[in-house]
């Protein structure tokens, strides 16, 4: 197994040697774990900060962290061990053996929005409106996250001499070596992805509207970038993620024109719901 440790951007006259870890104490904190937790907590603030424009409360968004985290761990580790079957078949216990890493995004969103149906529907409060708002606290942390595969020296793409070339200095043969950044380039895209959505979900004319647009977002984006991973998990002759994602976006798009020439009440919003309630009750 390779072992890399400086990692260089020729072009920005970048060359550093990030630390995978550090202690304190008797207590080893890996960077990859510290910075998917400044992900989630930041997404969390935010959607604490924007849960009444759509008619959620900050106890909703807390509430649902709580509920939805465990369905996304759980999902994101099966999704990746079934289609990585061959490194668990010899020792099946092992696929509980998270700490040696192995999860997959796509079933962590996967679990992620069945973890946040069931929460709905015993809070009795739209699923369209909380994936709207749930989804755009998904892409910073998406977006933040990235960065842990950085620090690991781990999800990058092929060979190349782009001038975004990244270089991987190998241990084991003394050589640089480099490749598509892909953690960046999604990492970017996540984040450019956010702000159009953010600007964007303050004229949304129907819940579920901004969820269809992640949709459509990070699909097409994962599609481009997945083909040029040297990781992807494979089904067969198809890399899973890159074919899920492909179908996500198409989808989505076509949801999305067929709702573009229907009429929408703003009164059906929950937002607005929940307001006249809210103003039903004070009568």
């Amino acid at each position: 197994m390779y072992r890399y440790t400086n990692i260089s951007f020729p072009a920005f006259g970048i060359d550093i040697n990030p630390a995978r870890e550090f202690s304190i104490g008797p207590v080893s904190i890996h960077m990859y774990g510290l910075i998917i937790a400044c992900g989630l907590m930041l997404a969390t603030i935010y959607c604490m900060r924007r849960a009444k424009q759509f008619g959620l409360t900050e106890d909703h968004v807390l509430d649902g962290v709580l509920c939805v985290t465990p369905f996304a761990l759980v999902c994101a580790r099966a999704y990746y061990c079934a289609f990585s079957w061959e490194l668990y078949a010899d020792n099946p216990i092992s696929v509980f053996y998270i700490w040696n890493g192995g999860i997959a995004i796509y079933g962590g969103v996967l679990g992620a929005i069945l973890g946040m149906y069931v929460f709905c529907k015993v809070k009795k409060i739209s699923l369209g409106a909380t994936l709207d708002l749930v989804l755009l606290g998904f892409l910073i942390g998406q977006s933040i996250g990235r960065w842990g595969n950085f620090m690991n020296r781990e999800a990058f793409g092929a060979a190349t001499d782009s001038f975004f070339r990244m270089g991987l200095f190998n241990e084991k043969t003394g050589a640089w070596e480099y490749y598509h950044p892909t953690f960046l380039y999604e990492s970017v895209w996540n984040c450019i992805g956010f702000i159009l959505l953010a600007v964007f979900s303050r004229k949304r004319k129907y819940d579920g509207q901004i969820a269809l647009c992640y949709a459509a977002w990070y699909g097409l984006g994962r599609c481009m970038i997945e083909g040029l991973r040297v990781d992807s998990l494979w089904w067969g002759p198809f890399r899973v993620s890159q074919v899920l994602a492909a179908i996500t976006c198409v989808t989505a798009v076509s949801i999305l024109v067929w709702q573009h020439f229907k009429p929408h009440d703003p009164a059906n919003l929950w937002v607005n719901q929940a307001s006249a309630k809210t103003e039903e009750t004070k009568e």
